[in-house]
């Protein structure tokens, strides 16, 4: 059965469109948004390759849609591109909005097991599956080739839905990213809140953890990261933990430490272009 899309907006750009719409999730059990970029060619019919971006702590669909530029080169690289927003919204669940790094704007993507968020707070579940599927259902894509990347808390949520699903995306890509979050504040914060106290849990939702386990095709995997960046200092990040995890497990990891860039967007839109470049290469684009 189709689920119907509420177009919320659209805009002309580099020859496309860049749309946001809405409809109701039966994942997450509420209204969900996600923004789509439609090359030129999509919008006359002609199938294209996706990637897929996931968003970090506090972003809702738009950040990536205003800040990152994505738009002038996916159109440049015939890619659509599809970003969904971070979390359920207005579920109204107790202590949803109390804090920026757990509930409202910080899904973690991951599916809740604890009764107070399981109904809700399934991201993983709405990236991989239902997602997916709605973007196939109406969009002139090419089903099989797709891809995905992300920032930070999306840069973990792109790594664990590539690492979880061999085979799904033909490459994955992050900045930033959250790698061994059962060893941090904020993944520790995330999980014990959605997954409960049980850390063999938490271990299927980390990349550090899964590359061990991974066993599929070959995932090529390319991680930027800022030198300044102020959550690597704090210890949120660790991607040194998941090249050491790849490194013994002989998985394809190019890791770039990038000098002085910090978090922000200012930093992605610096190497955009590399990331959607690595994915095009694996969605055979010329």
């Amino acid at each position: 059965m189709s689920t119907k899309l509420t177009l919320i907006s659209t805009n002309k750009c580099f020859g496309g469109e860049q749309r946001v719409y809405s409809h109701d999730s039966s994942t997450v059990d509420c209204v969900m948004k996600f923004g789509i970029f439609l090359p030129a060619d999509a919008l006359d019919g002609t199938k294209l390759p996706v990637v897929y971006w996931l968003s970090g702590l506090t972003c809702t669909e738009q950040n990536f849609i205003t800040k990152a530029g994505a738009q002038r080169i996916a159109a440049k690289l015939n890619l659509i591109i599809v970003n969904p927003d971070t979390s359920p919204r207005g579920c109204n669940i107790e202590g949803e909005d109390d804090s920026y790094d757990f509930g409202t704007g910080a899904g973690f993507y991951v599916d809740a097991t604890t009764e107070k968020w399981k109904k809700h707070y399934r991201m993983y579940s709405y990236v991989v599956s239902e997602l997916l599927e709605l973007i196939n259902e109406n969009f002139a894509t090419i089903p099989d080739k797709k891809s995905i990347f992300g920032h930070s808390m999306g840069g973990h949520g792109a790594l664990v839905c590539a690492l979880k699903n061999p085979g799904m995306f033909k490459s994955v890509s992050a900045f930033a990213p959250i790698a061994h979050p059962i060893n941090c504040s904020w993944g520790k914060k995330a999980f014990e809140g959605y997954l409960g106290p049980d850390e063999n849990i938490w271990r299927e939702y980390d990349a550090t953890e899964l590359v061990k386990t991974y066993s599929g095709p070959p995932l090529d995997i390319l991680i930027d990261q800022g030198s300044s960046d102020q959550f690597l200092k704090e210890g949120q990040l660790q991607p040194e933990r998941l090249i050491e995890s790849c490194a013994e497990s002989k998985m394809p990891v190019v890791m770039r430490m990038q000098g002085d860039y910090d978090h922000s967007y200012f930093f992605i839109a610096t190497y955009l272009e590399d990331h959607f470049v690595h994915h095009a290469k694996h969605l055979s684009i010329k």
